[in-house]
């Protein structure tokens, strides 16, 4: 199986894709010990062409394959696109427009709250894939025939994928749905995050302000190490490392080195001296520049009554509307609709959801409409 690893073949498939109104994308990539991820194989395809992209080549320049991600006359279809907009985000420094992704087109179509592609691919054409080389490390050349037919296989069925999906979106007038939903995953903020936002990624208990302001600085400093040496967050620090060092808020390298979680003698590094100069620096905030520890959603009494009512509902409109229900509203949503009603500030209440489910839930909390068993068949019923 033939893979392009030249500059005039890569200019060539492009100019071919340019005259299709879509093209299927994947990615395959390696990220266990680096930040960023490391793109292996470029697959894509198309009515009548097809092509393997080999990045690794160094007669490649990719220039050719960003502007067929900017054209904005070509539909860019993934599956689960997230992972794959972000390495052509840090590489070619734009974010894919239009873009279609047929994970969440699946679930506002009813299959489901997260079906996988290879489902997916079965239930609609009937093909089963075979996934053996799924865990193949593709910076190895070269790749067998099996490994690059398991790889082409990854955008040649999401053709077929594709054009069912997006006829069913017209078919039920939903097509407006998928584009709100698309306009969050081409936005350049989902791609961009802060070092000073890295925090929030940690799960800890925090039990007062000072501790707070530790974990905030500590993971910044973190994020940004891990970034200029190309190296996974926690080959820099350990996320239990950052919660000790919080708790105890060492100030040199002997109190660091007293702590369990960070290995013996690390605290005479140059990288530990730039943790305790972050410590350090969160430690001098004067006491009313000290964060506010972030309150967690307490729900209040007699709202749990209601947030398993809105279950039930959400899974009477699911079903009525054939839509997966993770996509119509998280338990996060349930909660807080229940304990606020139209002031809760959640997707839910956003949007096609608010549409299609949000009005229907305020009804229920505000008594205007029922639940009620009927010919053993739960349903709605005016109040």
């Amino acid at each position: 199986m033939h893979v392009i690893t030249t500059q005039s073949e890569l200019e060539n498939v492009v100019a071919a894709f340019e005259k299709s109104d879509f093209v299927t994308v994947d990615t395959e990539f390696i990220r266990e010990t680096t930040f960023w991820p490391i793109l292996c194989l470029i697959q894509m395809a198309a009515p009548g062409v097809t092509a393997l992209i080999d990045p690794l080549s160094p007669d490649i320049d990719l220039k050719p394959f960003f502007r067929l991600m900017a054209n904005e006359a070509v539909v860019k279809v993934f599956h689960a696109a997230r992972q794959d907009i972000e390495i052509i985000v840090h590489l070619g420094d734009l974010v894919p427009h239009p873009v279609f992704d047929t994970q969440v087109a699946a679930m506002v179509c009813g299959f489901g709250d997260s079906v996988s592609y290879d489902q997916l691919v079965q239930r609609i054409t009937g093909a089963r894939l075979d996934k053996s080389s799924r865990f193949t490390d593709w910076r190895h050349r070269p790749l067998s025939d099996k490994q690059l037919d398991y790889a082409l296989a990854d955008v040649t069925h999401l053709i077929e994928v594709y054009q069912h999906l997006s006829a069913e979106l017209v078919r039920e007038n939903r097509a407006h749905w998928l584009n709100e939903e698309m306009e969050v995953l081409t936005s350049r903020e989902t791609y961009d995050p802060h070092p000073e936002d890295a925090w929030k990624r940690l799960k800890m208990r925090l039990r007062k302000p000072q501790e707070l302001a530790i974990v905030q600085a500590v993971a910044a400093w973190r994020e940004r190490e891990a970034r200029e040496r190309d190296v996974p967050r926690g080959r820099v620090l350990k996320d239990d490392a950052i919660y000790e060092v919080a708790q105890q808020a060492p100030r040199d390298a002997a109190g660091l080195g007293r702590l369990r979680t960070t290995p013996k003698g690390w605290e005479r590094s140059a990288t530990a001296t730039a943790l305790l100069g972050a410590v350090n620096t969160a430690l001098a905030l004067p006491k009313e520049a000290m964060p506010k520890l972030p309150k967690s959603f307490q729900p209040p009494e007699g709202s749990n009554a209601a947030s398993e009512l809105l279950k039930v509902l959400l899974r009477i409109v699911a079903e009525k509307e054939g839509v997966a229900s993770k996509v119509l509203a998280s338990s996060d949503d349930i909660d807080r609709i229940a304990a606020e009603g139209e002031a809760a500030d959640v997707p839910a209440l956003q949007g096609w959801r608010r549409a299609v489910f949000g009005e229907a839930a305020l009804k229920l909390v505000r008594g205007e409409i029922g639940i009620k068993f009927d010919k053993r068949k739960i349903a709605l019923f005016d109040l």
